[in-house]
């Protein structure tokens, strides 16, 4: 894809360039230009303003180094702590919102920061729409009658070819890898950096717990197997770092197709 140089319509898709990466959204049943679809690009900029750790003026940012208290933060920033802290205890510990010693929730804002973008267009009233996220996916409806969406998955070994298809409705689907930002995932229980999984895309119903979940099952590395073996409402497709792959199909009708 070529650069996004702010916020722009390509055909039946509104892309903006936020948050380090490129979110799409396509809205099948409202406008592109609408307010309803203004209002979440305005969401996902003030939640990159708000949580980013590289702006020295962020909540985030500042909360970390002491120069704001927890009651001086939006509620939201709040919100976030508390569902990374489910996240740590969901996890045994793989999740962490403060990798490498300092606050850092962002294994789990983008992905929540989509979620809260799928209900906010719910309430507009589109029933079908997908936003894609860099490997982030939430999906709503069927893009036609009798259709399911069809949810690409990047090789991590190869980023002009799909690996695999996420197929079904109402899907979210989140990948954690080194193919777009390169090695920077941390194990936070044996406290080194996670290499033994190229990448891991999860599957399930809530795109903030899947967000934060993906990150922790590849931090895990080849431990992945035994908790996920735990999680039956969890559809995973794991790609070794020596490009041995397996899958753990999902439920609720949704199914992994690898290419």
């Amino acid at each position: 894809m070529s650069a996004v140089l702010d916020d722009e319509i390509r055909g039946s898709r509104r892309i903006v360039s936020v948050m380090g990466t490129v979110f799409s959204v396509d809205v099948r049943d409202l406008a592109l230009d609408s307010e309803a679809v203004d209002r979440v690009v305005g969401w996902w900029r003030w939640v990159d303003a708000t949580f980013s750790t590289y702006r020295s003026d962020s909540q985030v940012v500042e909360l970390g180094d002491g120069r704001r208290g927890l009651e001086d933060c939006a509620v939201e920033v709040r919100d976030v702590l508390a569902l990374c802290r489910d996240a740590t205890e969901a996890s045994d510990g793989y999740f962490t919102a403060e990798p490498g010693g300092r606050l850092d929730p962002t294994g789990l804002v983008k992905g929540w920061s989509v979620e809260v973008a799928s209900r906010m267009l719910h309430g507009a009233g589109s029933r079908v729409h997908c936003i894609a996220a860099g490997g982030d996916l939430r999906s709503s409806g069927s893009p036609a009658p009798g259709r399911p969406w069809r949810l690409g998955v990047v090789d991590p070994f190869d980023r002009t070819r799909v690996a695999a298809v996420v197929v079904g409705h109402d899907l979210a689907v989140a990948t954690s890898g080194t193919a777009e930002r390169g090695p920077h995932i941390v194990d936070p229980v044996r406290r080194r950096p996670a290499t033994e999984l190229a990448s891991v895309t999860l599957v399930g119903a809530d795109l903030t717990h899947v967000d934060a979940m993906a990150t922790a099952v590849f931090a895990m590395g080849e431990r992945c197997r035994t908790w996920l073996a735990r999680r039956p409402d969890l559809g995973a497709l794991v790609v070794g770092a020596d490009g041995r792959a397996w899958v753990q199909q999902p439920c609720a009708g949704a199914r992994i197709e690898v290419c």
